[in-house]
């Protein structure tokens, strides 16, 4: 079953526009579990209750409000927001073109897929194709929801890829880091050697699907098993690893299990 599309509108470059639905790209398989009383195995239900008087509150009595101080707060009206919301122009607006490798990886949020509209499909596969051969990222604005996003446009076989973006001050800098090693931390060129020829014993070419949460499918497993009766042992915890004493030594170990596990 195809995602369904959750937002509709046009990419808009220059003076070509390329009519477009938005649907997911991911679907995450969290496990999720409710609250629920253990005396009678109902569901817990939360309350609005105010921490003044401890009384519940009703929900037309709730407003917003952003903390200027501690228990300081300057109260927000609804429409008062509204007034500044961006305009919804139902367009993604691609203001440059990038190279992907710029992009950090820490700067993409969340992924959809862009799918043309009908008879937009010849200016759709264009686009698509002229980014794929230039290998270029698009670089747009867009109203999703009432919040204005910054989003990168990016080919994927045959497909668009829209990827919102956090914003430059969203990103913590990594100078702000505290414990980075410095330049009193010396490498000698064997240990640099060494833990290359370690990556390159490990490197392959990268493939999703051998990948699975196995987290996520035990805990399946573990509720399947409870569902039909059977009885829980619990196992034993895993103990931490040791520290590394012996760099050298470490990368020697890994470097012969990786080569004896690759025959």
């Amino acid at each position: 079953m195809p995602p369904r599309s959750i937002w509709s509108g046009s990419i808009s470059f220059g003076l070509v526009n390329v009519p477009v639905k938005l649907t997911t790209a991911v679907s995450p398989k969290d496990v999720r579990f409710n609250q629920l009383h253990d005396a009678d195995g109902a569901r817990i239900s939360q309350k609005r209750v105010c921490s003044l008087d401890g009384e519940e509150v009703a929900y037309e009595n709730i407003v917003k409000g952003f903390e200027i101080a501690p228990n300081q707060y300057v109260i927000i009206d609804p429409a008062e927001l509204s007034s500044i919301d961006p305009k919804a122009t139902h367009s993604i607006d691609i203001e440059e073109f990038v190279d992907l490798d710029q992009i950090d990886p820490l700067y993409f949020e969340h992924a959809y897929y862009l799918v043309p509209d009908k008879r937009a499909e010849k200016p759709y596969a264009l686009l698509v194709e002229a980014m794929r051969r230039s290998n270029k990222v698009a670089i747009a604005r867009m109203v999703l929801r009432t919040k204005g996003y910054l989003a990168a446009l990016r080919p994927l076989e045959g497909a668009l890829v829209l990827s919102t973006l956090y914003y430059g001050d969203e990103v913590n800098d990594v100078q702000n880091l505290e414990g980075l090693p410095g330049a009193d931390v010396e490498l000698s060129d064997k240990e640099i050697a060494m833990a290359e020829q370690l990556i390159e014993s490990l490197a392959a070419k990268f493939d999703p699907d051998k990948f699975h949460d196995e987290y996520r499918e035990q805990v399946m497993e573990l509720i399947e098993q409870k569902a039909a009766g059977q009885e829980i042992v619990a196992q034993p915890v895993t103990e931490a690893p040791a520290a590394v004493v012996d760099l050298m030594a470490a990368l020697e170990a890994s470097l012969a299990e990786a080569k004896s596990k690759k025959g």
